[in-house]
């Protein structure tokens, strides 16, 4: 060890007339290397609390502890006082350094601490008053205060602190080096196995669980209107606002049915609302395709598009026509319709007991249109326009905010800078996996980390899929405990903290706006791009460029 350690460097000394910083400085001028100085020690033993105004680690010595008094201090009597006149006041500053010094033994004993049995003993200080060198007490010998004269002569206060250790001390041993440092660690040791960019992200996730909660405002004010077309953008609350609706409907009393066609988000309102209590869960919650199936639909090959997008849609019309009217819904709750095509909506409506004028309440964002559907509700519904995005920093709602047609405002915190690894789209699957190593090595949990496709499926997720099943896997996603390896198109509606997005290529080209606009939304906290960039920014435009030329180029990984 070498120099005179401080704890902290640069104290905050109190205004009592420069008495505490004096005595400080007089210490650090005076120990010899490898010592060190603690200002403003505070204990906690039980229910009571101490404060050693300086303490004095010296290795091969012991241990001081020293309460400073600053202005005129008095014994008058057999008693303290401090200050002159009306000023004047009764102290005792023997008996507070004595009871912060037991306290400070105590507690290194209960810890099993080395410095535990370290020679300990306790000073007072009197900075701006001289004391006769004669002058003692027997709670208070003369080699057990500081006054000025001491700090006057160089290196006297460390001498006295010295003699004072070694005369009256309390404890059997010296203070070695490791026993200096056992206790630094003890009085100032930092909060253990969490970053500063975890603390904000935390932070982040806060504020975002109320501004979300805050959305539910809306409903408040159209909860009695039958029929609602929610529009927003990414991270606007829309999969929360559609959650709520279905549960206050249900909770008023009506059938409801809760869909979606992403098998990620199905999931997830499966395993959300199973939480809730019996009357407020809806009567039907999950897919739309599995409705039509629930009820009886015929067989179909699922490599057949025409299965999916024609005839599943038209056999839960029928369906709907031949159940029996207690089956049906009262309102029907839709998120993310903009994935609806135009054969759905009709076979929808007759899954209302009135389909005239029955509860549909659709949530959706067009920027997200990645399918090729274009279909549209065929009747007129109520709007409502969500232009806010609160899921996301600052940082990422700007960069995919820029290829949204509508404005959105973030209201996100301020975050760490998007983050971008310049590499062919061939070789961005490899490096987002290095991405995400990279990651986990600052400190991120790989529950916090999903790592996103955007064209051919990353071979963890195929590998998963096919072993397991497709609920297992997404159940691996909402465990939250392993990193997840997705795709943008199965991921609408979800989010991760942290985002390494892996553009690899599009397999429709005339949607690779939504595409990319979809992908770079999933991140709350932190995003990675990976993939071309000069590719990105020209299907981006002059927007998406300009908010990249913020972004922090990452060449810890891709580079190879």
């Amino acid at each position: 060890m070498g120099m005179v350690r401080t704890f902290p460097p640069d104290p905050r000394f109190p205004d009592d007339g420069g008495a505490e910083r004096a005595v400080w400085e007089a210490l650090v001028a005076a120990l010899p290397d490898g010592a060190a100085v603690f200002h403003g020690v505070h204990l906690q033993e039980g229910c009571q609390e101490y404060e050693i105004d300086v303490l004095v680690a010296w290795p091969g010595v012991g241990v001081a502890a020293i309460e400073v008094k600053g202005g005129y201090v008095d014994r008058v009597d057999g008693a303290w006082c401090q200050g002159s006149g009306d000023a004047r006041h009764r102290i005792d500053p023997v008996v507070q350094v004595q009871g912060a010094r037991h306290a400070l033994q105590a507690l290194l004993r209960e810890r099993g601490d080395l410095a535990a049995t370290a020679r300990t003993a306790h000073l007072v200080a009197f900075p701006h008053r001289y004391v006769p060198s004669t002058w003692s007490t027997l709670d208070l010998p003369r080699d057990m205060l500081v006054d000025r004269g001491d700090l006057e002569t160089p290196g006297e206060v460390a001498a006295r602190v010295k003699r004072a250790i070694e005369r009256h001390g309390q404890g059997h041993h010296c203070l070695d080096d490791a026993g200096a440092d056992e206790l630094a660690g003890s009085l100032v040791g930092g909060l253990p196995g969490q970053s500063e960019h975890l603390a904000r992200a935390f932070e982040h996730e806060t504020r975002l669980e109320q501004m979300t909660r805050d959305q539910s405002r809306v409903l408040d004010l159209l909860g009695k209107a039958p029929r609602l077309r929610v529009v927003g953008g990414a991270g606007s609350g829309k999969t929360y606002l559609a959650l709520e609706q279905a549960r206050r409907r249900t909770r008023a009393g009506e059938r409801v049915a809760l869909l979606c066609c992403s098998r990620g988000l199905g999931r997830y309102f499966e395993r959300i609302t199973a939480t809730w209590p019996a009357r407020e869960r809806p009567a039907w919650v999950g897919l739309f395709h599995d409705l039509p199936r629930a009820w009886g639909a015929t067989g179909g090959r699922d490599d057949d598009p025409d299965y999916w997008e024609r005839d599943l849609p038209l056999e839960l019309g029928r369906l709907a026509g031949e159940r029996d009217h207690a089956d049906l819904f009262d309102t029907v709750v839709v998120d993310e319709a903009q994935d609806f095509g135009d054969l759905w909506w009709p076979s929808l409506l007759r899954c209302l007991r009135d389909p005239e004028h029955g509860g549909l309440h659709v949530f959706l964002d067009d920027a997200q249109r990645v399918f090729p559907r274009d279909g549209q509700a065929p009747i007129d519904l109520v709007p409502v326009t969500l232009d806010e995005n609160l899921r996301s920093t600052k940082q990422i709602a700007q960069v995919f905010g820029a290829l949204s047609p509508d404005v959105v405002k973030p209201r996100g915190l301020d975050g760490a800078p998007v983050r971008i690894v310049d590499v062919p789209a061939e070789r961005a699957v490899e490096a987002a996996d290095d991405a995400v190593e990279a990651l986990l090595d600052e400190g991120w949990e790989p529950g916090q980390v999903a790592l996103l496709a955007t064209g051919r499926r990353h071979p963890e997720q195929v590998n998963v899929v096919g072993t397991s099943g497709h609920d297992a896997y997404w159940d691996d996603f909402f465990a939250g405990t392993d990193v997840f390896y997705g795709h943008v198109l199965g991921f609408k509606g979800l989010e991760r903290q942290v985002v390494v997005l892996a553009v690899n290529g599009v397999r429709d080209a005339a949607r690779v706006r939504e595409m990319l606009y979809t992908g770079l939304s999933r991140a709350r906290t932190l995003l990675v791009v990976v993939g071309d960039r000069s590719w990105i920014e020209e299907v981006g435009g002059e927007g998406v460029r300009r908010r990249l030329a913020k972004a922090e180029v990452w060449t810890a990984v891709g580079a190879g």
